[in-house]
This record gives structure tokens, C-alpha cells and sequence, in this order.
């Protein structure tokens, strides 16, 4: 496409557009709302809705709607179309400034975590003018956020904006008493890598449990899976390329910054990264990645897989969150400078983020639970439940030295030689890259690995971004009582390192040392399950830190921390039900139409003369027979589990019965489920298997 920088954004009421839409005065006094965070009046609305409203309809939009982001992790919408009645019978087409500012959706049937009673109905949403509007599928989309009629948050978006406000006034403090006198804000900065899975619709169709959980609840291993290593980053097949070439066009239409795609390490697993940029942005932006890939696959005769796990025995997909912190001078706060305070200012931020992650690690790990994740983490593809830290070599040696009292005089940055005449040196950065590591520094920013490939990436952004703020406020707090402000930097460098440098670990994560011995002898904590995890959103340290900064209040904390476990225990309950129907329903008649059809087929060879034995037969019946008794009788136990799982009230207790009862019978019944598999005539089983699955495209 020649006119791609005509093409990208076309769908966007973003800044160029505006300038060209709006009078100067009202254009500059909206920037100033934007940047300043100053009061959005009437007047103002008024003239900004109705140049949006012409805008749209000259795009072919006949409705709006205010795009939000409640707490089911996706997005909602209500449309309303722009059509106004007139006295004589016909229509105008309006958009009032009060229809942009706020609009009001049915809050009842969307979840609280027990904020408000289910008869509670009225629920607000408040225009985003930080995050463009856009069209999509001929609707106006106004970013927004919201909040119930009582003014409880209700989305994700609302503790977002908070925590970028703190860390944006934090940093700020902190930089204007390192003299940094020309800086006005603190942008946190993000990039979100998202994996995911295509497989062939008519093969999708086939799995009730895919199309009901995401993922295979049964299914034996396909002779070949990754073991070659010959998908990642391999040529990409036609089908798929065709998929991703107009997922790019419709992305960039809206103005996503989709950049790298290629194939991942699995069979049919593939990746879309975009361009860094504000976490604002980055967060609505992943929200309509994950939606487009769902419906361009779907024109393509393909099911896109968003699940954590989709397939057990090959990797699954996770989220890589990049943060970073950018000033509106253009500079990144993890560069290294050239002088020796740029660096002492980046030795300050880094072991700020050192000490946050640390001291809140039970919140980092809590942000990435859900009953999917917990598949994928600890696995060889994803990083460990224990948090912890990569630096990398050089800066953990520079931080090691400073606490030691030691000069260092290695050169931390250089030339790698690559050893072909031909080709030329390569700047070599200051760390190597971890894919172990939990949280790992990669250069100029922090690659947080540990989010699954479904969730919203908003909840472990606005973890990150208030346990920083809080470490931030603390090295102010001290630099405002220094008569030396040089002084008292080198001192909270090192003993910010010296306190929580347990938490870094430049090793293989994956390592049973690591799990077994290492991090236990560092008092790192690992919390295996969600069900272990999720109770630790509401410790009282956490609710604290999000009341102190006013990002969450108690209640918001509790109310979320209920309804994080509430769909932990609705996931499981969802799959138990689903794998004792597809058993009952399908694997168990079929098995038990190909035992009689062995059976009979002994029996015939027993008839048809002497000297036949039917040995082949009357063993594979014998083992069918028994593996089929065994998995009714797992399945009848995974009932009873199920059944007392719903009889359990308390939230944390059920959540942890489903974690340990239920999940175990579940995997019981799939391992005698597998086996059979392997063993039943491909014709009469009756869901495709992992080979077609994993090989269909």
C-alpha cells in the first residue's frame, strides 16, 4: 500500500484532525484539557461534539457509543444513533456536548464484586479525552470510563488514569529535585506483545470445549508437536499471512501501531507486537487487537485462540508488558546517560522499580492470576510463580559494587564481533535478555512476562505504576530533607539495593534449584494457584498503598478482589461442567460402540475356524474395557466434586476447593480420557485431535 501514512489513522478523531475540525481557540483550549487536566466545560463539549458528529458521518456512521471497559476484562457498548425528531415528522442528526461528556448503560447486569445490589441499575460513563475516538463497524466509539450512580469505579480504565496521575506527579517531584528544572510530565510508556492461536473454524466447531473454555479440557498428545523447533519465527503460511495482512489494515486503521508479527514457538502460535507508546493508548489499543483478531479470523475460515492454555503439551500464550517511563522532553528515565549524573538519575529510578517490585511482588503476582494463567505460568514457556527480577550482568555488577564500596571499571557498553569479516560490529546493549525471568530489564525499559494472553492488560499496569509512585514519593520524601542532595542519591542507591536485591536473579528461572532451594533461602514468595494468590489484593498493605495514592479504595480493593475470585470459581465450574458432558455425552458411548465392535470381532475369529486366536482383540477389549470403567468412575467423582463446590459460599474457601478437588479430578478424567484416545478407532472418536488441531491451518 503506497498512501499508508494516509491510511493510518483514517478511522481516528485524533490530533490532526481535530486542527483541521475545530476553531483554533476551542482546538487549543481542549489540548489544554488534555495535557492539564483542567475543566471540561459545556461550551466546549458543545462545539467538540458537534465537529466529532460531522466527522463521523462523513465516514458513513449513523451511531456513537461510549466504548468502556467494565470488569469482565473485554469491552461494552450501547449504541445510540445520531437521529434527533423534528416537529414536522422528519429527523436532524445531533450530537450534544452532555451526550459526549456522559452517557448512562444499564450498570445491573455487569459485575460489581458485591459494590452494589444486582437491582441497583444506573451506571455512568465519562468521557476519556485523553484516548481518541474512533469508528468502528460504522459506530462513533468515545473512549470512557465507568463509575456506578454512587460513584464507585466500576472499569478498568478509571484506576488506569489514576495511576498514571501518581507516577506522573512522583517522578515529577523527584526530577525537579534532581534539578531536572525543564520537565513538566512524567508519560508512564507501553508496549504489550500479544500471542495467540489460529487453528481452522471448522475444526474449532468440532471442540465444545474450546468454543465454551478457550481451551482443550481433553485431548492426548499429537506425535509431533514443537519438538523440532522449526515454527518459531518460520516462514509464515500463506492462509496466515493473508489473516495478518488485513488485521494490520484494519489496526491501522484505527490507528494501532501493529509492527512485528511472526510465528511463535507452537504449532499454529503466532505474535503481534505493536509500537510503544502511551499506556492509555497501549491499553484501549490492545482491547481492539484482541477483538479484530477474533473477527478477521472468523473471515478467514479461522478461530483465533486468546486462551493461556488452548493445548496442553506445547506452549502457551502469554502478554509481555514493556513499561517504561518518558519524560515530555523526549527522554527515557531507564537510558543510561552520558554523564555521571544522568546516571546516577537512572541508578535512582532503576532501583526504585527494584524495590517496588520486590516489596509488592504479591500484588505483581496477583495481577496476573486467573484460572488460565495458572496453566501456563511455571511451565517451560512462561516464567515461574515466584517473582523475581533479571538486570543483567553488568548493571547487577554496578549495583554490587556501589553496595561494596567498590570501583567499577568494566566498560558496561561495547562492540559484539561477530567474527565475519563481512558483517559489521553490533552495539551490544547493557543486558542480555531473560525469557526466564519474570520481570526482566531489557535495555531501556522492563519486560513484565508474566500477564496470560486474555487478560486486560490494565491490572498489572496499574500495580506497577502505583508501587513505583510509592518508592518514588519515598526518595523525595528523604531528598527534601537532604543538605546534600548528591549525597543522599548515592545513599538511597545503595541502600535501596541492599534491601531488596534478593528479588534480583540474572539465572534460569525455569531451574529446580531456583524453585526448590534459591528462592525459598531469599524469602521470595510462591503462590502456585490463584487460589492462593487472589486474598493477597486485599491485604491490608495493599489497600494502604492503593487509599494512599487514591487509586482504589478499601472498598473498590475488596470489591475487586471478590470478583477476581468469583470468576476464578465460574471458570472452573464452567470447564467441570463442560469435560463431565463431553464424557458422558460422547467419549463414553463411543468408546463403548468400539469395545462391542472388538468384542464381536474376537468373537468372529473365534468362529471362523480352528487355530485362529483372537489375542489383539481380547486384550484391547480387556483394556477398554477397564479404562472405560475408570473414566465413568472419575467422571461420577469429578460430579460429586463439582456439586460440593457450589455448596461452598465463601468465595477464598470455594476457590481453593476448586483448586486442589476439582482440578485434580478434572486432570484424572482427562489422563484415562487421553489414553482412550490413543486406543479408539480415529472414525468413531469424537472430537478432532491435537495432530488436526495443531496442523489445520
Amino acid at each position: 500500500m503506497n498512501n499508508l501514512p494516509e491510511y493510518f489513522g483514517m478511522n481516528v478523531f485524533c490530533d490532526k484532525v481535530m486542527k483541521e475540525r475545530l476553531p483554533n481557540d476551542v482546538y487549543e483550549k481542549l489540548k489544554e484539557v488534555t495535557q492539564k487536566g483542567s475543566q471540561m466545560d459545556i461550551d466546549l463539549a458543545n462545539v467538540v461534539a458537534d465537529a466529532m458528529k460531522n466527522w463521523a458521518i462523513d465516514k458513513g456512521a449513523t451511531h456513537f457509543t461510549h466504548w468502556f471497559q467494565p470488569m469482565t476484562g473485554i469491552t461494552a457498548e450501547k449504541h445510540d444513533s445520531f437521529i434527533t425528531p423534528t416537529a414536522d415528522g422528519s429527523i436532524i442528526m445531533s450530537f450534544s456536548g452532555k451526550a459526549l461528556i456522559r452517557g448512562e448503560p444499564d450498570a445491573s447486569a455487569l459485575p460489581t464484586g458485591g459494590l452494589r445490589a444486582t437491582f441497583e441499575a444506573r451506571g455512568y460513563t465519562s468521557w476519556d479525552p485523553t484516548s481518541y475516538a474512533f469508528i468502528k463497524d460504522g459506530v462513533l466509539c468515545i473512549p470512557t470510563a465507568f463509575c456506578s450512580y454512587s460513584g464507585e469505579v466500576l472499569d478498568k480504565k478509571t484506576p488506569l488514569l489514576r495511576s498514571m496521575e501518581i507516577v506522573n506527579q512522583e517522578a515529577l517531584r523527584l526530577l525537579k529535585l534532581l534539578g531536572n528544572k525543564d520537565v513538566d510530565s512524567v508519560s508512564t510508556m507501553l508496549g504489550a506483545e500479544q500471542e495467540y492461536f489460529l487453528i481452522d473454524r471448522e475444526v474449532y466447531e468440532k471442540r465444545p470445549d474450546l468454543k465454551l473454555c478457550g481451551r482443550t479440557l481433553i485431548g492426548a498428545k499429537s506425535p509431533k508437536g514443537q519438538e523440532l523447533e522449526d515454527h518459531y519465527f518460520g516462514a509464515i503460511r500463506p492462509r496466515v499471512h493473508a489473516f495478518m495482512k488485513e488485521l494490520d489494515l484494519e489496526l491501522w486503521r484505527l490507528g494501532v501501531m501493529a509492527k512485528t508479527e511472526h510465528n511463535e514457538a507452537a504449532p499454529s502460535q503466532h505474535e503481534l507486537a505493536p509500537v510503544y507508546t502511551n499506556i492509555n493508548i497501549a491499553c484501549d489499543h490492545n482491547q481492539l487487537t484482541m477483538e479484530f483478531m477474533k473477527k478477521v479470523a472468523g473471515r478467514h475460515g479461522l478461530a483465533c485462540l486468546l486462551h493461556e492454555k488452548p493445548f496442553e503439551g506445547v506452549n502457551g500464550s502469554g502478554k509481555h508488558s514493556n513499561w517504561s517511563l518518558q519524560t515530555d522532553t523526549g527522554f527515557n528515565l531507564f537510558e543510561p546517560g552520558n554523564s555521571p549524573e544522568e546516571n546516577a538519575q537512572f541508578l535512582l529510578f532503576l532501583v526504585a522499580v527494584v524495590a517496588a517490585v520486590d516489596e509488592y511482588a504479591d500484588l505483581l503476582r496477583v495481577s496476573v492470576s486467573t484460572a488460565a494463567n495458572d496453566h501456563r505460568l511455571g511451565a517451560n514457556e512462561a516464567p515461574p510463580t515466584i517473582i523475581s527480577m533479571f538486570l543483567g550482568e553488568d548493571l547487577t555488577s554496578i549495583l554490587d559494587s556501589m553496595a561494596e564500596g567498590k570501583a567499577y571499571d568494566k566498560q558496561v557498553c561495547g562492540l559484539l564481533k561477530t567474527g565475519a569479516s563481512v558483517l559489521p560490529f553490533i552495539p551490544k546493549d547493557t543486558s542480555d535478555r531473560n525469557r526466564t525471568s519474570p520481570f526482566a530489564f531489557t535495555g531501556n525499559k522492563f519486560e513484565f512476562r508474566a500477564p496470560g494472553s486474555s487478560l486486560s492488560i490494565t491490572g498489572p499496569n496499574i500495580v506497577l505504576n502505583t508501587a513505583v509512585a510509592e518508592i518514588l514519593s519515598r526518595f523525595s520524601d528523604e531528598l527534601e530533607k537532604s543538605q546534600d542532595i548528591s549525597c543522599t542519591v548515592d545513599d538511597l542507591i545503595i541502600e535501596t539495593y541492599k534491601k531488596h536485591k534478593r528479588i534480583v536473579f540474572n539465572g534460569n528461572s525455569y531451574s529446580q534449584e531456583w524453585k526448590a532451594e534459591e528462592s525459598i533461602k531469599r524469602g521470595l514468595p510462591n503462590f502456585k494457584s490463584s487460589a492462593e494468590a487472589l486474598p493477597l489484593f486485599k491485604a491490608q498493605k495493599n489497600v494502604d498503598l492503593f487509599e494512599k495514592h487514591e487509586v482504589f479504595t478499601k472498598a473498590e480493593v475488596e470489591s475487586r478482589c471478590e470478583l477476581m475470585l468469583e470468576n476464578y470459581n465460574k471458570t472452573l465450574n464452567i470447564e467441570a461442567q463442560t469435560m463431565i458432558i463431553m464424557i458422558k455425552r460422547d467419549v463414553l458411548p463411543a468408546v463403548s460402540s468400539f469395545t462391542a465392535r472388538v468384542i464381536e470381532a474376537a468373537n468372529a475369529k473365534r468362529g471362523f475356524g480352528k487355530g485362529l486366536s483372537a489375542n489383539y482383540e481380547s486384550e484391547l477389549a480387556g483394556m477398554l474395557t477397564t479404562l472405560c470403567d475408570s473414566l465413568y468412575k472419575k467422571v461420577k467423582a469429578l460430579e460429586r466434586a463439582s456439586e460440593k463446590a457450589k455448596e461452598i459460599e465463601n468465595t477464598e474457601d470455594c476457590a481453593l476447593f476448586y483448586s486442589t478437588s476439582v482440578i485434580e479430578k478434572m486432570n484424572a478424567v482427562r489422563q484415562v480420557a487421553d489414553e482412550l484416545e490413543t486406543l479408539v478407532d480415529s472414525k468413531l472418536w469424537p472430537y478432532p485431535a491435537y495432530s488436526k488441531l495443531l496442523f489445520s491451518v
